[in-house]
């Protein structure tokens, strides 16, 4: 998220792996191709990647035509879309996560439907996310910017704010989510988040995944050890406007 936008589209430009003109399936196997081959070069199975598709603004017979293509991971970042989406195709199995900012008064909602949130970022969404029935898989933001007034929690409150989900009830800490700030190298960014990620097992040893990766820097990302990938436009097409 120079940086991303609170709250801004957690997308970035379209690589040549996932051109938004092509169809759906070509595009899906584009990027599923890359992944493998950035796997590949990291020393991993391409297994060991979840890539979720992000498709903000884009109807639920999308998602249905993701599903058919073996799609399992789906994203979402505005809580009201998302929630009426997720409705729409409940017939799919499918695993909902919820990858924007969230306000503290919806974070209770979005625990109803999201299976994984990858934007938990301060204390006050620890505590409303406790008071929701079930566990809540999260990730922890991180921000890489210098910028306090964006999303996600500062290099040195990372691993305090990892220490006070373990204590918290209801809250599975699953690892750090970052995005890599506009205009900067993206191998560099994500080099930051893997020692980042490295610091927070110190404390936290089971919170071993790395969320980061978008549809312009998804290899990068692989490359320092991303675990769950972010992509929306390389596989979606371009989205529609906002209604």
């Amino acid at each position: 998220m120079t940086a991303m936008p609170h709250g801004a589209d957690p997308d970035g430009p379209v690589r040549k792996d996932g051109d938004p003109r092509a169809p759906l399936a070509e595009r899906w196997e584009r990027v599923h191709a890359a992944i493998g081959d950035a796997a590949r070069e990291s020393g991993r199975s391409p297994e060991d990647i979840t890539t979720i598709v992000v498709t903000k603004f884009h109807p639920a017979s999308l998602v249905r035509e993701l599903a058919d293509l073996g799609v399992r991971d789906v994203g979402e970042s505005r809580h009201q879309e998302a929630r009426a989406k997720v409705a729409e195709v409940a017939d799919r199995r499918l695993t909902w996560h919820f990858v924007g900012q969230i306000q503290g008064k919806k974070a209770r909602q979005i625990a109803t439907y999201a299976h994984v949130i990858h934007s938990l970022d301060r204390e006050s969404l620890l505590e409303a996310l406790a008071s929701s029935e079930q566990t809540t898989a999260c990730f922890l933001q991180l921000n890489l910017t210098d910028d306090l007034s964006r999303g996600g929690v500062a290099p040195d409150q990372l691993n305090p704010l990892a220490e006070r989900a373990l204590a918290t009830p209801g809250i599975r800490l699953l690892g750090i989510m970052a995005v890599a700030p506009l205009g900067a190298d993206p191998r560099r960014a994500f080099a930051r988040v893997r020692v980042a990620s490295e610091r927070l097992r110190q404390v936290a040893p089971s919170a071993t995944f790395i969320s980061a990766g978008m549809s312009g820097d998804f290899r990068e990302a692989i490359l320092e050890g991303a675990t769950h990938l972010r992509i929306g436009t390389a596989i979606t097409g371009n989205r529609p406007p906002a209604g």
